[in-house]
């Protein structure tokens, strides 16, 4: 069976760190995990040299014409947000979306795929700096500026920097599961999930007291998943007001108190479903929905399949 081929793309005054992310997550072999990893490659779109960000310069063994063969294409960053891609690389890039490749940006990447016309009447995010300037040089497109990461499906668009390796882990979820996603991240020593809608920034920094007890509550909830949780208890254990627990929420996570909890407990059902023994009534206790019922909406809100599904495509062979 053919193997998933990822392509980065490298062009002059590479993005550095999106570019060394897309590579230690591709390009490294993992045995370890016992499924059949990427082919990755680094495709040169311009002639000449290409110098990278620090001083470094990059030697790209692929032509364009690599595209034609790709799963998946990765824009590490765009060199000026200002400056309009070569007209051959769209080209390739359209035909790419055309057979079915799965094209994926980071940070100023999304300014590649949006003078492509590929994200005309989509959701898109890029760095928080950008996304004026991007929603007002196209219009068509719905700029979403506080997400991490957007998955339309076949292109998927990240914020800056560090929000690309949570797009490039989503990915490995995407395709591989929770359990090897986890795993991925584990090695990396980085956290296992981070949602594509949650904040970028904080408009207004917490007080150190106030993001301790914030972050404590945050590593008592995940490992207290199946207790019984309200927005009342969980601000007693932060000895917080409800009110300043709801807006602290919010502006670490992008999402309230219980509805971050709910991505939580699914989350955990997705790693839970890639063990075939493990019945579903004992997933939903051990996750704290409850019941079956609660299981079964939340899981096809967020995941947009059903358990079932998620399981046949994942379990453990």
């Amino acid at each position: 069976m053919k193997k998933h081929l990822v392509v980065a793309l490298a062009y002059d005054r590479l993005c550095t760190f999106e570019f060394g992310c897309t590579v230690e997550l591709f390009a490294l072999e993992r045995p370890e995990l016992d499924v059949d990893w990427y082919d990755f490659a680094v495709c040169a779109v311009e002639q000449g040299p290409i110098r990278a960000a620090g001083g470094i310069t990059v030697q790209a063994p692929y032509a364009p014409e690599l595209l034609t063969l790709a799963d998946t294409i990765i824009i590490p960053g765009w060199r000026d947000a200002g400056e309009l891609p070569p007209p051959q690389l769209l080209t390739w890039l359209r035909a790419a979306h055309a057979r079915g490749a799965r094209l994926c940006s980071i940070c100023s990447g999304v300014f590649v795929l949006a003078a492509a016309g590929l994200l005309d009447g989509q959701r898109a995010t890029t760095h928080w700096r950008y996304a004026e300037r991007l929603a007002q040089r196209y219009p068509l497109i719905e700029v979403q500026p506080d997400h991490l990461y957007v998955d339309n499906g076949q292109v998927i668009t990240a914020a800056g920097s560090a929000a690309g390796l949570d797009m490039l882990l989503h990915l490995v979820r995407r395709d591989h599961g929770a359990k090897v996603g986890n795993l991925v991240a584990q090695r990396l020593v980085v956290a296992p999930h981070r949602e594509g809608g949650q904040a970028q920034f904080l408009p207004r920094p917490m007080a150190q007291g106030e993001q301790g007890r914030l972050s404590k509550l945050l590593d008592w909830l995940r490992s207290h998943p199946a207790q019984p949780h309200t927005v009342a208890s969980m601000a007693e254990r932060a000895a917080m007001s409800p009110r300043t627990l709801q807006r602290q929420f919010q502006q670490a996570t992008g999402f309230g108190p219980l509805e971050w909890l709910i991505r939580e407990r699914v989350a955990i059902v997705k790693e839970m479903l890639e063990d075939p023994e493990v019945p579903l009534t004992q997933i939903a206790e051990r996750a704290g929905f409850g019941s079956e019922a609660s299981l079964r909406h939340h899981f096809r809100r967020l995941a947009a399949t059903t358990p079932g599904a998620y399981r046949k495509r994942f379990v453990l062979r």
